[in-house]
């Protein structure tokens, strides 16, 4: 040991003092830290591009106007999701053929080859397969062979429980694996394009309906200034008449048809009129055109000056052609009403017999003759019968869709209702539009106002005025009295 002025002093080196900070990364840890970064930046812009394009995809379902501008969409976007190399997608009809015109890939050689060879499969080959595990085990080969690649991976495109097509993409490139999450985006894409097609075919059907609608609405149209506006004015006699179709065209059918048409005025007042009331078998459009058809022939006939069972054979004959090949049926009564001497002919092919009301004896009959369906055999013949009436005289012309409409228990209304409702209206003696609006209220009442016709009902009510006073002249008696309950 030295000393030096006065301090002695170690001959060794004083000790070093600690750093006060850590020491800076070496060349490896830099590396890893690096690596980490980038990567989670690169998951962080993969999972941003997956949500755009996914958003992109529900935008586009949201706004698109055309489904195959949408269909066009899909494998672009699952292609692109999942890093594929393409994609294809296979669209099916409702009943299980396959959609051509909905046929979409991404745009690649071997894509476009696989959708020509699709488009010629014949229908029957997917629709002969029982269910979609069997579709799906006959298209998943022939994709994959088609597509020429081993990496394949396919799902189901659905919408209420029915597979409406199914969804593929492929890739070439080694070391690609589906993972969970790619499968997972492609179910999702899968599920966007099964909404869709879904919103497609409602689409569908509400512009059928709407089409449908339109139709209809020029049918009633048309069938409203068929049925007549107003009855005529017939000397003597008060009429009312209502027909109320269970659609909006019915097959119920109704006439006054004026057998000298020539005449005018007064003169036309006193003239004979034909009442006609029928029913073509079945409801809305084919119903009530066959019914427009028939008013066409009947109204010529009555032209000839036939009697009521004449007119009805050749009726019949005229529309066989026509309603055979419809394969309906039409009831009609035909009755003509002679104002100068009150008398009343009538013919029955198979409809419900009028009901007529004698003020004298206040019973109620059956105005009812022999004879078939009009259009069920080509050589009917017709009975014929006639009657005076008196004045108070009410006859009541209806379709079955009266005495056939149900109330809420499932009753029927059926004829005895009516023949007592018709009964206590005319005792009361009222006028023949009161009667109408009576039966149609006692009819609503059974069947409840919140609820619809099941069938057309239509009644025509003719009565004759009080204090008309004719020589009686002989008349062949009615069929059978109605008494009612």
């Amino acid at each position: 040991m030295r000393i030096l002025c006065g301090r002695s002093v170690s001959s060794q080196p004083p000790p070093q003092s600690l750093p006060t900070t850590s020491a800076a990364p070496s060349g490896p840890a830099l590396s890893v830290t690096a690596s980490l970064r980038q990567l989670l930046d690169s998951l962080g812009r993969e999972q941003r591009r997956n949500q755009e394009l996914l958003a992109s995809l529900a935008f586009a379902l949201r706004s698109y106007t055309n489904l195959k501008r949408f269909l066009e969409l899909v494998p672009l976007v699952a292609s692109r999701l999942v890093e594929g190399d393409g994609s294809l997608l296979v669209v099916f009809h409702p009943d299980g053929r396959l959609w051509r015109e909905q046929l979409q890939a991404t745009t690649c050689e071997r894509c476009a080859e696989a959708l020509r060879q699709l488009a010629a499969l014949p229908d029957d080959h997917l629709r002969n397969q029982a269910g979609d595990e069997a579709v799906a085990a006959l298209l998943d080969p022939l994709i994959q062979r088609l597509l020429g690649t081993s990496q394949l991976v396919s799902t189901s495109v659905v919408a209420r429980s029915r597979q409406r097509g199914r969804l593929y993409v492929f890739s070439g490139r080694r070391g690609y694996s589906w993972s969970e999450v790619r499968r997972r985006h492609l179910q999702l894409v899968a599920d966007l394009t099964g909404v869709a097609l879904e919103n497609e075919l409602l689409q569908q059907d509400r512009r059928r309906h709407e089409r449908l609608d339109r139709q209809l609405s020029i049918g009633a149209e048309v069938q409203s200034q068929l049925l007549p506006d107003h009855c005529p004015v017939i000397e003597g006699v008060e009429l009312a008449a209502l027909c109320r179709p269970a659609f909006q065209v019915g097959g119920d059918y109704y006439d006054f048809i004026p057998t000298r048409p020539q005449l005018t005025g007064h003169r036309r007042e006193q003239a004979p009129w034909a009442l006609v009331m029928g029913d073509v078998m079945g409801k809305g459009v084919p119903a009530g055109l066959l019914m427009t058809l028939l008013r066409g022939m009947l109204r010529a006939e009555v032209l000839s000056g036939l009697p009521p069972d004449r007119i009805l054979h050749d009726l019949n004959q005229l529309a066989q052609e026509d309603l055979a090949h419809s394969h309906r049926f039409v009831t009609l009564f035909y009755s003509d009403y002679d104002p100068r001497t009150r008398l009343l002919r009538y013919a029955n092919a198979a409809h419900n017999p009028p009901l007529l009301w004698r003020r004298q004896s206040g019973r109620v009959d059956r105005l009812d003759t022999p004879g078939l369906l009009i259009g069920l055999q080509s050589e009917a013949d017709y009975g014929c019968g006639e009657l005076q009436l008196e004045p108070g005289d009410v006859i009541l012309y209806y379709t079955d869709g009266v005495t056939e409409a149900s109330g809420f228990s499932g009753e029927r209304f059926d004829e005895e209702r009516l023949v007592r409702a018709f009964h206590g209206a005319c005792k009361a003696a009222l006028d023949a539009q009161t009667i109408l609006d009576r039966l149609f209220g006692r009819l609503d009442r059974f069947v409840g106002s919140d609820r619809r016709l099941e069938d057309d009902a239509s009644m025509v009510v003719l009565k004759v005025r009080d204090g008309v006073v004719l020589p009686s002249l002989p008349s062949a008696p009615p069929a059978g009295p109605v008494s009612p309950a």
